[in-house]
């Protein structure tokens, strides 16, 4: 049988069961651990599923999080019911991250090497998530990603232009490498080039738009933050994507 075969059970059991045997594991600390922090351990297992395996196992993992966060964490507790607003729309951000993260690490599989575990990270993920539900227009989140990338990348500045694509300019890709004039740029060795950088936000297939990166010279952003960046903007996309079908 080949390796990757079985490769792909094991993220397939470990999808439905890690999220379940790490909310056990929480569950005598359940009193002194808010349910953000609950939320973004579970969202650490969903990336590691979805980085060694792929978009099923991400998606199933994403869903088997938001069950057993219902059960464990969102009283009355250990029954499929949610009572407080506050727990549903965790759950529910819960499932969206979870959701985003498999499907980026179904096109990229070098985050099977490059877990998200960082906190922060996982904070800047959940908080766009968050502004994403209850935001009453796409271009609030547009602003609020364009901050977020700004600090993340540590960038001079960072625009969102709507529409086609214009020229060729070095391009952040969905696996955090830069490709410039179709060539990889090596970013670890020699930080982001000295022009504008394209991001571009893609959600349901359709092109939305690019984010315009302009980097601080000789600055050397990890793959870590480069990645998260990537799916911020995605994030975007996603929105985008509902505003124009709702």
């Amino acid at each position: 049988m080949p390796r990757h075969l079985d490769r792909d059970r094991v993220a397939i059991v470990a999808a439905v069961v890690a999220p379940l045997v790490v909310s056990a594991i929480l569950v005598p600390f359940r009193t002194g651990f808010s349910n953000t922090n609950v939320a973004l351990v579970l969202v650490v297992i969903v990336v590691a599923v979805a980085a060694n395996g792929h978009r099923l196992a991400g998606a199933l993992a994403a869903v088997s999080a938001a069950v057993w966060f219902d059960f464990f964490f969102a009283p009355p507790y250990e029954r499929f019911t949610v009572t407080k607003p506050a727990d549903i729309e965790t759950a529910v951000l819960l499932l969206i991250v979870g959701l985003v993260v498999s499907q980026l690490a179904a096109r990229v599989r070098r985050l099977r090497v490059i877990a998200i575990t960082d906190a922060g990270y996982l904070a800047r993920l959940h908080d766009t998530a968050e502004l994403a539900q209850s935001a009453k227009s796409p271009d609030r989140v547009v602003e609020h990603v364009t901050a977020q990338l700004i600090d993340l990348l540590s960038l001079r500045g960072c625009r969102f232009e709507y529409g086609s694509l214009i020229g060729h300019p070095p391009r952040l890709e969905q696996d955090g490498t830069v490709v410039w004039d179709r060539k990889n740029w090596d970013v670890d060795r020699l930080g982001l080039p000295d022009r504008e950088i394209e991001l571009r936000t893609i959600g349901n297939g359709h092109f939305y738009g690019r984010f315009m990166l302009d980097p601080t010279p000789g600055a050397v952003p990890p793959l870590q933050a480069r990645l998260v960046a990537v799916i911020l903007a995605d994030q975007v996309g996603a929105t985008l994507d509902t505003a124009g079908n709702g």
